[in-house]
């Protein structure tokens, strides 16, 4: 079982840098794109920034496209496909990180998120999304939470500002959008893993969500979530 990696000595930094299945930062493809984003940063503060951007923006957030089969929660599928939900998203900005020498690891929490559709909602029954991914990154003797969820195009379309990141301090929520209003709320920590536990993702889906079996033919291959979304959803 990938349990939980609560501690920060030095052999768990080494596995903080290590490929794994899927933070595969021995992928060609996360290799490149790790590379050229970084360009001339030799930070990790400042490689941790430019990673963050691009994952964020340059791949769009995705909870129709939840391909849960190995290949596709690795980080190099969110590349091939241009886009993802939070998991394999967060997948990437580790395994990127890990490609330039900095320790991350993955974080896991359920939110009661109102950045949804009407489409998503009906689907699952629920705003509360379960095993909600984010990254977490070794900078300046610490663990500094990242979300590159949300990409800027959809956060404009719903009307909720860009989630940012400053290198120093904890990304992780909206806590309210554009307008004042509450977004997200973080309800329960699952912890954090040096690699993505599929198993315990899989089980919890199918206790939080009955109908998780079904989603693929319910959503419909032509599903986009962006264009679904509505301001003030």
């Amino acid at each position: 079982m990938n349990t939980p990696a609560q501690t920060t000595n030095a052999n768990d930094l080494s596995n903080c840098l290590a490929p794994g299945r899927y933070v595969d930062s021995d992928h060609p493809a996360v290799i490149s794109f790790a590379r050229r984003v970084a360009g001339a940063a030799t930070t990790p503060h400042d490689i941790a920034l430019k990673l963050y951007y691009a994952v964020r923006d340059e791949f769009l957030y995705d909870p129709y496209h939840f391909d849960t089969s190995i290949d596709g929660l690795k980080a190099s599928h969110v590349i091939a496909a241009g886009r993802g939900f939070c998991v394999p998203k967060a997948a990437l900005l580790a395994a990127a990180a890990r490609v330039l020498g900095v320790p991350s690891r993955l974080g896991f929490a359920d939110v009661r998120n109102h950045l949804t559709s009407q489409r998503l909602y009906d689907m699952m029954g629920t705003d509360l999304f379960v095993f909600h991914g984010y990254t977490e990154l070794w900078l300046d003797g610490q663990w500094i939470k990242a979300t590159p969820a949300f990409n800027r195009s959809l956060c404009e379309k719903a009307g909720i500002r860009p989630l940012e990141f400053d290198g120093s301090a904890d990304s992780v929520f909206h806590e309210f959008d554009a307008s004042g209003r509450r977004h997200m709320e973080y309800v329960h920590d699952r912890g954090a893993y040096v690699d993505l536990p599929r198993g315990d993702l899989i089980a919890a889906w199918r206790e939080a969500y009955p109908s998780f079996p079904d989603w693929g033919r319910k959503l419909g291959v032509r599903a986009d979530f962006e264009s679904d979304v509505r301001p003030g959803a």
